[in-house]
Parts: structure tokens; sequence; C-alpha cells
């Protein structure tokens, strides 16, 4: 390749990368990083065409000015964390987006398998829930109490149990990715398959339309997180299984830290599903209206946060 055609191929993306260089603390880190990558790759062609040309010191001081701006001593600004989770983590979920949408349709179809599963053979969800639990619930609808489940514990004694067990669920989905993506795959199926089952086996009962608006106060939160685990997970398995040009303990380091981002930010989430489930959903007697109203605005706030919120944030940083 030319001087001149390399010069005028790469102009605009330099004129970029200097103004991500001068301003690199309003600017994700990950758009930061894969900027400073890219002029990286650039600098190395050129020194090695054009050792001693203009171009090759240009680069080579747009390099530096990097540098010193991701390694250099620097002081941490106090708003750090409003913008981890306003511009970091979104800036992640919207590369990420794919993996999204992967995660999310493996567990519909691991929920859809679940009902087909469950319609066909009406003793499914004893292999998938188990005797005891199934027993327990059979017990419950025959008592007029078909969500009794839920009050079988006290609340506070319930909310550390489940909180607890939602955030381990959520890490092993997550962690298993560097076992290859496939391991998280399994962990969305077998949740998919539990929900589907479980759902259809009231649906066979009549009991449909109780179960949901009881199992999805806390379900709409729960089951998000699941899925929003399994695409950190994948961006862990994917990094470990394709690492393109890197060295592959290097991609799997970068997918590692972009999947334990995503999946941060499900804690929360997870805690305030455990404290609806734990305290609320109990409330079998709650008007309909304000079950459906929980509802909503917690799907409003998925919807919002992980879908709405990161495109908004990349169209700005273009």
């Amino acid at each position: 390749m030319r001087e001149q055609l390399f010069i005028h191929k790469n102009y605009e993306k330099w004129k970029y990368a200097e103004k991500v260089a001068a301003d690199a603390d309003n600017y994700a880190p990950d758009v930061v990083a894969g900027v400073y990558a890219d002029v990286s790759a650039d600098l190395s062609f050129a020194r090695a065409q054009w050792p001693d040309s203009r171009v090759t010191t240009y680069l080579n001081a747009l390099v530096a000015e990097f540098y010193k701006n991701i390694h250099g001593v620097r002081r941490e600004r106090s708003s750090r964390l409003i913008t981890f989770w306003t511009q970091e983590v979104p800036a992640v979920l919207y590369a990420e987006r794919q993996l999204l949408l992967a995660s999310l349709f493996v567990f519909l179809a691991a929920v859809m398998a679940g009902i087909v599963s469950q319609h066909i053979d009406h003793d499914f969800c004893r292999l998938i829930l188990g005797d005891d639990y199934m027993n327990l619930t059979e017990f419950n609808i025959d008592n007029g109490k078909p969500m009794d489940i839920y009050g079988q514990t006290k609340s506070l004694q319930m909310f550390g149990m489940i909180s607890f067990n939602n955030i381990w669920v959520a890490l092993r989905c997550f962690a298993s990715g560097i076992l290859t993506s496939i391991f998280t795959c399994v962990m969305l199926v077998q949740n998919g398959l539990m929900i589907g089952c479980f759902d259809a086996y009231f649906a066979q009962r009549g009991l449909l339309a109780d179960c949901l608006t009881a199992t999805m106060l806390h379900g709409t939160l729960e089951l998000s997180a699941i899925v929003i685990a399994g695409a950190g997970g994948l961006a862990l398995g994917n990094a470990w299984l394709f690492p393109g040009t890197y060295k592959r303990i290097e991609a799997l380091r970068m997918g590692a830290k972009r999947g334990l981002k995503i999946v941060v930010t499900i804690v929360p989430i997870l805690i305030i599903a455990a404290f609806i489930e734990s305290f609320l959903t109990r409330h079998t007697e709650m008007p309909v209206e304000i079950k459906l109203s929980i509802i909503i605005l917690s799907a409003c706030f998925i919807v919002f946060y992980y879908i709405v919120w990161p495109w908004y944030i990349h169209a700005k940083n273009k």
C-alpha cells in the first residue's frame, strides 16, 4: 500500500482518535481502549513500511498520548461510580447486544421445549422440578392455595436464602462460560425448561393466570437477570473460543472483563427480585391491578436500561 493511500484511508479515524485522546475522560473506557488498539495497529504497520516517515512520527505521538491517558497515574474522578453505570456498562451492553439476543433466544427456546414436553408427558415437571416440590404444589392446589408455596417460610429468612441462591445461579451462568459458551447455554436451557414445564403444569390445572400474576411479580426481574447473566457467560465463552487476532489468554481476559461488567448490573436487580418474592408474592390476595403495575414497571426498567439506554449512549458517543 502506498503511503498516501494509507493516510487517505485512515485520516478520519485518526482525527476522531485525536478527539478521544484529548478528552478520554468523557468517553467510555471500552471506546478509548478500542480506538487505542486501532491506532496502535496502524503505528505498527507504518513502522514496518515507512520507519522514517512523518506519518509514523505522527502516529507514534498519538499512541503516546493514549498511553499516557490509559496507563498514567490520574486522579480518579468523584463521578466514577455514576459513569460506570451510565456510560461504561451501557457501552458494553451495546457492543454485546447480539449476545444478549442470543441468550434470550436460547432461554425462550428452552421455555417452549418445557411447555411442549409437559403437554406430551404430564409427569415431565416431576423430572425437572422433583417429586417433593410437585407434591407440595399439588397439596396447595388441592387446598385452594396454589401459590401458598411462597408463604411457607418467614419473609426475612426467605429473602436471605433467595438472594443468595439467585446471585449464585447468575454467577454460575456467567462463570460456566470459562468452559466455553456451550456450558452457559446448558444452564440457560435448564432454567428455561423449569419455567416452561412449571407454567404448563398450572395451565393444565386451569390456573395459569393465577400462576403468572404471582410468579411474574418477581420473575420479570429474576428471569431477565438470568438471560443477562447468560449474555455475560457468552461474552466470556466466545472470547475463549474465538480470540480473533488476540492471543487466547488476552482475548479471555478482555471477554471476562466485558462479561463481568454485564453481570455486576444484575446483582441489585436480583436482590430487589428476592425482596418482592419474599415480601409481596406471598400476598396472593393482592389486587391484580397492583400486581400488573409491578410487573409492567419491572419490564419497563429492564427494556430501558438494557436496550434503550445503550443505544442512546452509543449514538451519543458516535
